[in-house]
C-alpha cells in the first residue's frame, strides 16, 4: 500500500457512521448541551462531523421519528419543544409503561442484575458529585436498563424513546433541583426489587415518576447558540 493509498484510509477510519452521528446527536440532546428550540443546520452538521448532507438528512430523519427534533419544510430542523400537554401524556405513559416493567422484575431479577442495578447507581453518583452532564444521561439510563432486563424487547424500545423524550421535557420546562433526587430514588427502586416486595416497588417507581414530572416548570428561552462549538464536544 503506498503512502497516498494509506493517507486515505486513515481518513476514511476518521468519518463517523451514520450511526456514530446518530448516537452523538442523541446524547447532546439527552444531555441538555442542545435545548429544546436550537436550530440544527445540516451544513453545520455535517461540517463538524465530515459527512455528507445525505447522511445527516438520514440521521435528522432518524431523531425526529423518535420525537426528539422537529422537521419543517423550508425552516430545517431544531431540537423539539413539547408543549405542556404533550409533556404530561408522555409521562403518563412512561408511567403506565414502567409499572410493568417493575411487574415483570420483581416476579425474576436475579442477584447478577440487581448487582449491575447498583452498578450504575453507583456510576450516577459519581457523576453527581463531579457535576457532570453524564449524570442526565446515567439517571434516563436506568430506567432503560430496568426495561432491558424485563426481558420485553418491545416495552423496552419504547421506555428507551420515552426517557429520551423525557430528558428534552425536563430541558424545557425542568427546574432547578438537586441531583440527588434521582441517585436516593434509585437506590430506592433497586432496594424494593431486591426484597421482591411488588407493592413497594410500585409505590417508589410511581413516587419516582410522579416526583419527576412534578419537577416541571417554564424556563425555556429563544436565545440563540452556537451549534457548531456545542458539537465539539460531540464529534469523535
Amino acid at each position: 500500500m503506498n503512502e497516498q493509498t494509506l493517507t486515505t484510509a486513515k481518513k476514511r477510519q476518521r468519518i463517523p457512521s451514520g450511526n456514530t452521528m446518530y448516537e452523538a446527536l442523541r446524547r447532546a440532546i439527552i444531555e441538555r448541551a442542545l435545548r429544546p428550540g436550537d436550530k440544527l443546520p445540516e451544513d453545520v452538521i455535517g461540517d463538524r462531523f465530515g459527512v455528507s448532507r445525505t447522511i445527516v438528512r438520514s440521521v435528522l430523519g432518524r431523531l425526529h421519528g423518535e420525537g426528539l427534533i422537529d422537521l419543517k419544510p423550508n425552516r430545517g430542523a431544531t431540537v423539539a419543544q413539547p408543549t405542556l400537554e404533550e409533556a404530561y401524556d408522555i409521562f403518563e405513559t412512561r408511567r403506565s409503561l414502567e409499572r410493568d416493567v417493575v411487574r415483570r422484575l420483581v416476579e425474576k431479577i436475579t442477584p447478577a442484575e440487581i448487582k449491575k442495578l447498583k452498578d450504575h447507581v453507583a456510576r450516577e453518583e459519581t457523576a453527581r458529585t463531579q457535576d457532570s452532564p453524564d449524570s442526565i444521561r446515567l439517571a434516563g439510563e436506568f430506567h432503560i436498563l430496568l426495561a432491558e432486563m424485563a426481558g420485553n424487547a418491545v416495552t423496552a424500545r419504547y421506555v428507551n424513546e420515552l426517557v429520551s423524550r423525557c430528558s428534552l421535557i425536563l430541558a424545557l420546562y425542568g427546574r432547578p433541583h438537586s441531583s440527588d433526587c434521582a441517585v436516593n430514588e434509585h437506590l430506592e427502586i433497586v432496594a424494593a426489587l431486591q426484597k421482591g416486595d411488588s407493592e413497594k416497588a410500585f409505590a417508589v417507581m410511581d413516587h419516582h415518576l410522579e416526583a419527576v414530572t412534578e419537577r416541571a416548570l417554564l424556563t425555556s428561552s429563544n436565545h440563540q447558540r452556537d451549534i457548531r462549538s456545542i458539537l465539539d464536544d460531540y464529534v469523535k
